[in-house]
């Protein structure tokens, strides 16, 4: 079974005002008072500006977005968070943004690459957005990102 996950997580309110005039944007809410809006083809298109793919080495980023997320972290800090595994094994990828500048990455695991002492790029992203863990698991399960398999699910 595989899992993946492209999307953009910061603070639930500050999402969904920043998203507001994104027709395509779809905020959901998720633990620990974080939201997550899953980066789509239609959400993609609609905030691409043309410049390129491939910005800070992401796969799925949209040419141009990390302008807007630089420009909503001026609100409070604001990740863009990409993850894809199949059988267990793939790569994760973080950057977090805050006040106006990039502040943590991006942050990259290669597939068959152990994670750093600090944890994984997504739970370290998360950690940046205040996020806790209990004692037994990580951010990513502290605030539920392993309830969904694909980053569409979190619209239903």
């Amino acid at each position: 079974m595989g899992y993946e996950l492209h999307a953009v997580i910061a603070e639930g309110e500050a999402l969904r005002g920043a998203a507001r005039h994104l027709p395509a944007a779809r905020p959901a809410s998720i633990g620990q008072g974080l939201s997550l809006m899953p980066v789509t083809d239609a959400l993609s298109g609609s905030v691409a500006d043309g410049s390129g793919a491939g910005a800070l080495g992401f796969w799925r980023l949209p040419a141009g977005f990390e302008k807007t997320l630089a420009a909503w972290s001026a609100g409070g800090p604001v990740a863009y968070v990409e993850a894809e595994y199949f059988g267990g094994v793939g790569e994760q990828r973080a950057a977090v943004w805050d006040d106006g500048t990039l502040a943590l990455g991006p942050l990259h695991v290669e597939e068959g690459q152990p994670f750093p002492p600090a944890g994984s790029p997504i739970s370290q992203a998360l950690r940046r957005l205040g996020a806790v863990a209990n004692p037994g698991e990580d951010e990513f399960s502290a605030v539920g990102l392993d309830r969904h398999r694909q980053g569409e699910a979190w619209n239903d």
